[in-house]
């Protein structure tokens, strides 16, 4: 039944049985190999077995079931390189591309050996790709998971930290030189230390599914850093694994999760569904371009040759077919159940939603979400856009799904750097942006609240450049967003003025402080708690260099930022006032208006008027948080009460005199945040009517004490 190609003689035909159309990929069962792949156009499919020499044998596939291919050798074993080459018609005009010289990924890989020499082969019909691209390779699936749990912490005691498996560590000093860079350097003690002493409770990380540089980047000595270019939905990347064999990168992977658990951190990873690494109609075939380019990718309706590109990527996958949907769910469910991430943040998570063209909150892929028993219990959030027409769907996923709002980046960075008219807004998305999300039945929490993120501008350099600076990247400072609603605090890039580094770190500390008792769940981008910096380049996806890196020397140079960051972290974990459940209702929740939840108060002391919201040039407000009227109970069932904290902002650039109420007590109110202060503390105490100086764009919080 076997061909063999190239050297007959090389090696004997494989034993081959009828196997089993499900699961789809190679599933290793112990003591043979299953194989199993999805082409409705195809007319035939050879599985190529590759030796380490590069010579290839090739097993015709006879069985097929409802399109899928399959075949059960009981010889092949883990580590065993394997492709496909997908027989049929190459009519680009009709949206079909079966070219059989081309060696093909298994859409269900789990591990990939080799890499892409951007070969002619890759893109020109009838040349033959094998040695100039990778290869599946069979893995171990069984691993020791010991007493791994998942931490399953809720939403609203959640803070994440989006980080890079390599940019966290390729500089550590503390952790060894050969795991920088690895998923076993991410998980070395050193790193878990830091995060946990910071306080996060759960880690996202940014591309982990094995992905593809592009052949225009490495040809300007540039790499695809970031990952948003993958193809393979199974497998880790095999560049971020330490071990030798490319399929260590599974165990090690696992082992990671496994030490996240243990010091009660998630794991959360960042998705790209939307597209794949094979571009437009130009780029390279590599896996579902040949095997079934109609069935896998959205084609223009009046040109099946060219690619529907809602992702400016040149693609988007084709999530209406019912394959490519299981696809991804498989991806999703493997994930979860085989490595034991905690949840999942869908980059362009709008191009998954649409059904014809437009975005569809009733679309098949939520369909599927919400019924999957597996995939529906993890965490999932939704980078809520795409770049297609009507992309921009912020407040409008469906209520399984949390979404990175937007609005909350924009409305704090304009209150910060002094915009007008941004007093509703501002205090709309830090009370958790019930606008957006309260209609579809969800809670503060949907809202991830982020300043920042890897998309943009650090924030260091966010309080330090009104432009980016990008030419570093080779596209003329074209690329990347040119609106940042960021401020350089009077001088663009490095300086050496005193009173500007001091108000440029007052910023930081005013943004990190409001984003962590903003009412929502905090998103930290990593290394923004010792004030990283990319020198202005605020799109660094091709910078695999120190300038995406962390500089680890920061912890000690910025220790300050660092200490703050702490203490915010610190203040929102151990008061639930600033993660409630609910939304606030702003009006008394029992007898008597002590029992208000939450009042918005003028630096005099009074109500906030319709006027006072609407004025253009109002910069400042205090927002009352009352501790005693937190209206949802506990897991437990149990009445919550905290502490009451008077949240005193000012963004103008003169420092006010803020009355704090008095509700006829000896209480008193005492400064437990200050971002005027370095690291954040005061000892700042004030009297019930008394007034308490808010120094110029500052942010102080006060508890009351009885």
């Amino acid at each position: 039944m076997a061909e063999p190609a190239h050297d007959p003689d090389r090696r004997p035909a494989p034993t081959v049985w009828p196997g089993s159309a499900y699961p789809l990929g190679a599933t290793y069962d112990g003591a043979g190999t299953n194989f199993s792949l999805f082409s409705e156009v195809a007319d035939a499919v050879d599985l190529c077995l590759i030796d380490r020499d590069g010579s290839e044998v090739r097993v015709p596939l006879t069985e097929v079931d409802g399109h899928v291919w399959h075949a059960y050798l009981p010889t092949v074993v883990p580590g065993q390189r394997y492709g496909y080459r997908v027989h049929g018609p190459f009519e680009p005009e009709t949206g079909h591309r079966c070219d059989p010289s081309k060696l093909l990924l298994d859409p269900y890989g789990k591990a990939f050996d080799g890499s892409f020499d951007g070969d002619r082969s890759l893109t020109t019909f009838g040349a033959d790709s094998l040695g100039h691209t990778m290869t599946t390779v069979v893995i171990n699936p069984f691993f020791d998971w010991a007493s791994d749990r998942a931490p399953k912490r809720p939403y609203h005691e959640t803070v994440i930290y989006e980080a890079h498996v390599k940019g966290m560590t390729a500089t550590h000093p503390g952790v060894p030189e050969e795991l920088r860079g690895t998923y076993a350097g991410l998980a070395h003690p050193a790193v878990i230390d830091h995060l946990t002493a910071l306080g996060v409770t759960a880690i996202e990380l940014m591309p982990v599914h094995q992905f593809l540089h592009d052949q225009i980047l490495i040809d300007q000595g540039l790499r695809n850093y970031w990952g948003y270019n993958t193809f393979g939905f199974l497998a880790p990347h095999g560049e971020y694994s330490s071990a030798a064999k490319a399929s260590g990168a599974v165990a090690e992977f696992k082992a990671m999760v496994r030490s996240f658990h243990a010091a009660g951190i998630e794991v959360i990873l960042d998705v790209v569904y939307n597209h794949t690494a094979e571009g437009n109609h130009h780029g390279p075939t590599i896996c579902f371009r040949g095997i079934d380019n109609a069935a896998y990718y959205r084609l223009d309706d009046d040109d099946p040759e060219l690619y529907r590109d809602y992702t400016g990527t040149g693609n988007s996958l084709n999530a209406r077919h019912p394959h490519t949907l299981q696809l991804i769910m498989d991806s999703l469910r493997y994930w979860v159940t085989e490595m034991h991430v905690d949840g999942f943040r869908f980059d362009l998570a709008s191009t998954l939603a649409r059904e014809l063209h437009d975005v569809d909150r009733l679309s098949a892929f939520f369909d599927l979400v919400q019924q999957d028993p597996v995939v529906s219990q993890v965490k999932l959030i939704a980078e809520p856009w795409d770049v297609g027409e009507g992309g921009y769907q912020v407040g409008n996923f469906p209520g399984l799904w949390t979404e990175w709002n937007g609005k909350y980046r924009d409305t704090v960075r304009d209150y910060w750097r002094g915009q007008p008219a941004t007093l509703g807004e501002f205090a709309s998305r830090l009370t958790g942006s019930s606008d957006l999300y309260e209609s579809t039945g969800r809670r503060p929490s949907a809202s991830i609240n982020f300043v920042t993120a890897h998309d943009g501008f650090t924030l260091t350099d966010l309080v330090s450049y009104d432009e980016k600076h990008n030419q570093a990247n080779g596209e003329d400072n074209k690329d990347g967003e040119s609106h940042n609603r960021s401020w350089n605090c009077g001088v663009e890039g490095p300086t050496d003025d005193p009173a500007i580094l001091e108000l440029r770190a007052r910023q930081r500390r005013n943004i990190l402080g409001t984003l962590m008792l903003s009412q929502g769940t905090p998103m930290l981008a990593h290394g923004d708690e010792i004030g990283r910096t990319q020198l202005g380049n605020n799109n660094v996806y091709c910078q695999d260099s120190p300038l995406s890196w962390m500089d680890w020397s920061m912890v000690e140079s910025n220790a300050d930022l660092l200490e703050f960051t702490r203490r915010a972290i610190a203040l929102r974990t151990a008061h639930p006032v600033f993660r409630r459940r609910r939304f606030f209702e702003g009006k008394p929740t029992r007898s008597g208006e002590q029992a208000r939840d939450i009042a918005w108060l003028t630096p005099a002391g009074v109500e906030m008027t319709p006027e006072d919201w609407g004025s253009g040039f109002g910069k400042s407000l205090a927002a009352f948080l009352n501790g005693d009227a937190i209206a949802e109970p506990n897991g437990r069932g149990e009445r919550v009460v905290d502490d009451s904290f008077l949240l005193c902002f000012n963004a103008h650039d003169q420092s006010l005199e803020f009355t704090v109420p008095a509700d006829g007590t000896d209480a008193h109110w005492m400064a437990v945040l200050d971002t005027a202060s370095p690291t954040g503390l005061s000892d700042a105490v004030v009297g019930g009517g008394a007034s308490l100086k808010v120094e110029a764009r500052s942010l102080t919080v006060l508890r009351r004490v009885s």
